[in-house]
């Protein structure tokens, strides 16, 4: 959980790309470990180390404002990334963690990455076991510059890539199922607020600071679009932080009677996860109120007079 060192470097600015210690939370790591194969990970190829110091560089100087990454001292075949989720998308103010390792003949081979999903399938190219679906690493369907070119692709692509082509606005579509797309969004979201819930509970080490001071600064709009996604004011995905935020479409907005179940429930934890971490949640209600709440509720109009006169006369 989120306390101690985590909120105190919350207000420390956090840097987008930094070399770190510790990897001892690393999947490729652990798994290594767990088979007791290839611990250290050692690469002998000087070309292969040239080619990741250069993948290095790169990330350094061009990495959007909105992707961070942690490299290894002692482990240059192993990187870490967090990905924010884009605005008008299902997995907006959202984080999402990937593990990446370069094998020992790099880029001959295109990387492996391990998305962190706490079991849960938030995208039709993200598995619920970490397993990543992309074109660009091979492990997905593609032609052409879709796939892994040794010469020109990099790990700055992968992970644009997987911003803007996984993590979209219509996920629905990377893999057309059943619903429909406003019916998956709403699936989407609720995925994704559980999502932040394991991440708060249980941050991944080197990204502490990011969560923490992450959702200190949006908690407050998470539970807004809550909110307005429960009452149909706003498509799914496209809350901006305004009330008054208009629809993607002219048709009604409906969402089934599960999502509203599922904000019901998820609403109240997210607020006391955001508040353990001293989010600004001012005029911000502690739970949602429930259809429960509503039938239990006294009515005060004139149908209710009327009951309590006639009860009066009949008594």
């Amino acid at each position: 959980m989120l306390r101690g060192r985590g909120l105190k470097e919350a207000g420390v600015k956090f840097k987008q790309f930094d070399c770190v210690t510790d990897f001892s939370d690393h999947y490729y790591y652990c798994r290594a470990k767990t088979k007791k194969k290839n611990i250290h990970g050692k690469i002998n190829d000087k070309s292969t180390v040239n080619r990741i110091m250069k993948e290095w560089e790169i990330l350094e100087k061009h990495l959007p404002k909105s992707i961070y990454v942690r490299v290894y001292e002692e482990r240059i075949d192993l990187l870490s990334a967090a990905i924010m989720g884009a605005k008008k998308t299902p997995y907006h103010h959202g984080l999402f963690f990937f593990d990446i390792s370069f094998p020992s003949d790099y880029p001959n081979n295109p990387p492996k990455v391990r998305y962190h999903s706490f079991g849960l399938r938030l995208n039709p190219n993200l598995y619920s076991n970490g397993y990543v679906c992309l074109s660009l690493l091979n492990t997905w369907d593609g032609v052409g510059t879709e796939k892994w070119n040794p010469l020109k692709s990099t790990i700055l692509q992968v992970l644009v890539s997987l911003q803007g082509l996984v993590l979209n606005e219509k996920p629905y579509y990377n893999e057309p199922g059943l619903k429909p797309w406003e019916a998956y969004n709403a699936d989407v979201f609720t995925l994704s607020c559980k999502t932040m819930l394991f991440q708060l509970g249980n941050p991944l080490r080197n990204f502490e600071a990011l969560i923490a001071a992450h959702f200190h600064k949006h908690g407050s709009t998470i539970l807004r679009a809550c909110i307005a996604y429960k009452e149909c004011r706003v498509c799914i995905g496209f809350f901006n932080g305004d009330d008054a935020n208009a629809p993607s479409s002219k048709k009604k907005i409906k969402v089934s009677k599960q999502f509203k179940n599922s904000m019901d429930k998820l609403y109240p934890d997210l607020f006391n996860a955001f508040n353990r971490i001293g989010a600004p949640l001012q005029n911000m209600a502690e739970k949602l109120v429930t259809d429960v709440d509503i039938q239990e509720k006294p009515v005060n109009g004139i149908i209710s007079k009327l009951k309590t006169f006639w009860e009066a006369m009949t008594t």
